[in-house]
């Protein structure tokens, strides 16, 4: 026995271990064998490559995939067709709800669809080895297992296809079909025969039959969900709560999966073939896709999938012991989720801007008199301190220190009386002498006369002889020019001159 045969037989034990009482008693026979053997080979997608069934070598997709013909498939089917126009309530139900016809139904129903996933992967996989001597690259460009079927049915032996065929644009998108039609011009396969095209017709015929079928009991168990799991069809909706329902395998198995389990149920594995990948969203399945979680913003809808899946978990819990037939714990959880929902979306608290506290020290006491003014002009900024403090703008300073730069000594050797302290002076209190006084004192400090060299301070070699070049020796007053400048500057810009009034000569 190989290895192979003896991993097989091995979750062929589990299986049957496993599955025990998830099936109505009278198909508990037929369930066992084939359903088993559904699930087994439909977990050869996780066994490695090296250990995976070769079915290249399989006369047709009928001695592999026998769930379509099996008599559990049909019995299921026409029940199905029975019951999809009756509507019951919960309160119909007499005795548990465990031996009701129809919850049994529902039960193996959902379990049916587990097998016809498993079985499509079979069928996917004949049709892949049947395909790749044709076109090897198709199954690395459509990862997905039906789209791969569908393309397969479509393209047959004719590769042309692949350019404008509006029934392949209803299958994939615009950038696999020009990748395919692109890889499709430089394969290297070879044409199929007419037997094996017949093959690969019948699996894919029978792949999209089982796939209609298992739409179907998704309607029937979407339907049925208020009567079966009210609280989980509250959270998530009818659709999404079917959904996760039979990918886990019945109610009693989803109420066993943890959160986080039950968020991925639904995740698909996409590859673009070199395309972009940030529009895919790993890690999501129909929690996330569902309409609570997609009405969100982009930024809060893993958080809200988490959420969600958590209190989906409890609710499946709820509805595996039959417990709130009437829906009260799916109305409390979703209004809890609603809640939460609605918090995150608040806009943060404004900031309030807090006023700066009262001060704690007293009212200071004021000083006053004539010892304070006294205090106040011993203690004022001196000349030399406010001529170094005072700047001249639009002029640049020297520094006055090497070390210290930008250091400079405004205006302290420029301009001023040049003392130390100058006398602070209460101009309330100063004496206010008149103009005419002021013009008195003016005149009097004015010197008229010969210009002597002793109190003017001026060179002792001038002279009052000039050299003209017409008369030769003239004497003139070297004075007179300066004493008319004097007058003019006494009369124009002096500090004590006042307004003159400028007479209008008439015109003749």
């Amino acid at each position: 026995m190989s290895l192979a045969d003896e991993l097989l037989a091995d979750l062929e034990e589990a299986g049957d271990e496993g599955e025990d009482g998830l099936y109505p008693e009278d198909e508990e026979g037929e369930s066992d064998g084939e359903g088993t053997r559904g699930r087994t080979e439909g977990r050869l997608e996780d066994i490695p490559e090296e250990m995976e069934v070769d079915y290249s070598k399989a006369e047709s997709v009928t001695s592999i995939a026998k769930l379509r013909n099996s008599k559990q498939f049909s019995e299921i089917v026409d029940k199905i067709s029975e019951y999809i126009g009756k509507q019951r309530k919960i309160s119909d139900v007499s005795g548990p709800v465990e031996a009701d016809p129809e919850y049994r139904l529902i039960v193996a129903a959902n379990n049916l669809t587990v097998e016809i996933d498993n079985e499509l992967n079979i069928i996917h996989k004949f049709t892949r080895d049947k395909y790749s001597k044709r076109f090897p690259e198709l199954e690395s460009l459509v990862p997905d297992s039906l789209d791969y079927i569908r393309t397969v049915k479509e393209l047959g032996n004719n590769l042309e296809k692949c350019k404008n065929n509006e029934t392949l644009q209803q299958i994939l998108t615009n950038a696999t079909i020009m990748v395919v039609s692109v890889t499709a011009s430089t394969t290297q396969g070879s044409l199929l025969s007419e037997d094996e095209l017949k093959q690969l017709e019948e699996a894919c015929d029978m792949a999209l039959e089982l796939n209609q079928s298992k739409h179907r009991i998704y309607e029937y168990v979407e339907s049925r969900m208020s009567f079966i799991a009210p609280n989980l069809s509250i959270i998530v909706g009818a659709s999404t709560a079917a959904k996760i329902m039979g990918i886990a395998g019945g109610l009693t198995n989803l109420s066993k999966m943890p959160a986080c389990n039950l968020m991925l149920l639904g995740a698909q594995r996409r590859t673009l073939s070199g395309f972009s990948s940030t529009s895919l969203l790993p890690h999501t399945g129909f929690i996330y896709h569902c309409d609570v979680v997609q009405l969100l913003p982009p930024d809060l809808r893993r958080k809200a999938a988490r959420l969600v899946a958590a209190k989906c978990t409890l609710a499946s819990r709820v509805d595996s012991f039959h417990e709130s037939s009437d829906g009260k714990v799916g109305y409390d959880l979703k209004e809890e989720i609603e809640r939460k929902f609605d918090k995150w979306q608040e806009p943060p608290p404004v900031k309030q801007v807090k006023p700066l506290p009262a001060p704690l020290d007293g009212q200071r006491k004021k000083r006053g008199g004539r010892r304070y003014r006294k205090m106040k002009e011993r203690l004022g900024l001196t000349e030399i301190r406010k001529h170094a403090n005072r700047m001249t703008f639009a002029e640049i300073e020297d520094d006055a220190y090497q070390e210290d730069l930008g250091f400079s000594l405004g205006q302290l050797g420029k301009s001023g009386s040049g003392r130390v302290r100058q006398a602070q002076v209460n101009e309330a209190t100063k004496a206010r002498i008149s103009k005419s006084l002021q013009r008195t004192l003016q005149k009097q400090s004015m010197t008229y006369g010969g210009k002597s060299t002793v109190r003017d301070r001026s060179s002792g070699t001038s002279s009052s002889v000039a050299f003209t070049p017409l008369q030769g020796l003239e004497i003139v007053n070297p004075q007179a020019a300066e004493k008319k400048v004097a007058e003019a500057n006494q009369k124009y810009f002096s500090n004590m001159a006042e307004f003159l009034k400028v007479k209008k000569e008439s015109k003749m």
